[in-house]
């Protein structure tokens, strides 16, 4: 069996786990397993009761890895997400007492009801996988993933997440309403217990390691990378958009790329895995001007059209992709 053979049975297993009580959903469970194989972070955003918090709680469930849970409220202060330093009477030393992102999953449901200040304490620990308290800097083992809910803008009791804060997050999904097939399905599996009780793991923290390791292993053509750049380029020109995607973005879509290849047991990226992950990688970063916003156009919707502008880079021979 090849690598790309076992990638492809592990998240299957994983995919196949969280389908046990996210019911309907394939495409939202496979960007978030896509996610986890990127190394990145994962924003999942809709109304109450959809089923956010359980669908991220059931991708920590199905990986044996440390999971820590964050309810972010208004009084929820930094301190209690990074960690804190406390004097120790007996030792006459301070300790460190870690936060709640010390794990390889971390939780963090309804990030926009913390205060900005809060928030952005997840800054220095999703980006560069450490955190820093009082001068001394303490390293996040492997795999680390945040996979943040949070309640659209609109909602009462909520702060609009930071610019900085979006643009780590590697994509963002919508859960949507179930299709009333699932939904009945919901009421008979979820109604007489917690279907999150019996779910057990399908994978631990060192297959996902080594899986990562796999995705690394994917190969991008310069055309292909080009093309990933005329995508985010052609955001920051789009007269519609006040604020375009950033250089992070560029990178987080081809690194995301790179796992969904692998997912379709592919060893390189073509422009159809950029296309495919377009929306949910860029449209959370975009901010859009008055106009787009009086005429109802959405960040997804412009995104949508300007994939549609832009030249598809001719298919790379397999001489071209093993030089």
């Amino acid at each position: 069996m090849s690598s790309f053979d076992t990638l492809a049975s592990v998240t299957s297993r994983i995919s196949i786990n969280i389908e046990k009580v996210i019911e309907g959903k394939p495409d939202v469970v496979r960007t978030a397993v896509t996610v986890l194989l990127a190394e990145g972070h994962l924003l999942i955003e809709d109304v109450p009761g959809v089923g956010k918090t359980m669908l991220s709680k059931a991708l920590a469930r199905s990986i044996d890895g440390t999971v820590k849970r964050i309810q972010f409220t208004p009084d929820l202060l930094p301190s209690d997400v990074t960690g804190v330093s406390i004097y120790n009477r007996d030792t006459r030393q301070f300790e460190f007492r870690p936060g709640g992102v010390f794990a390889n999953v971390v939780v963090g449901d309804e990030i926009n009801r913390a205060s900005p200040k809060t928030q952005s304490a997840l800054l220095e620990c999703m980006e560069e996988r450490q955190v820093t308290v009082d001068g001394t800097t303490y390293e996040l083992q492997p795999p680390f993933m945040v996979i943040a809910t949070q309640n659209p803008i609109e909602m009462e009791g909520t702060y609009p997440l930071p610019e900085a804060q979006r643009d780590r997050f590697m994509a963002r999904v919508s859960m949507g309403y179930p299709l009333p097939r699932a939904e009945l399905a919901m009421l008979d599996s979820h109604s007489a217990a917690n279907p999150l009780d019996d779910l057990e793991p399908v994978a631990d923290a060192a297959e996902i390691a080594k899986l990562i390791d796999i995705v690394h292993s994917v190969h991008v053509s310069e055309p292909v990378k080009q093309y990933a750049i005329d995508i985010t380029s052609a955001t920051r020109r789009s007269p519609e958009l006040r604020l375009g995607a950033s250089p992070r973005a560029s990178l987080h879509l081809v690194r995301a790329a790179r796992a969904h290849a692998a997912l379709e047991t592919r060893d390189y990226v073509i422009p159809d895995d950029l296309q495919t992950l377009a929306v949910p990688v860029l449209a959370h970063r975009l901010i859009t001007g008055l106009e787009a916003q009086m005429g109802g156009r959405s960040a997804e919707q412009i995104v949508t059209s300007l994939l549609r502008s832009i030249p598809v880079p001719e298919p790379v021979s397999s001489s071209d992709r093993a030089g």
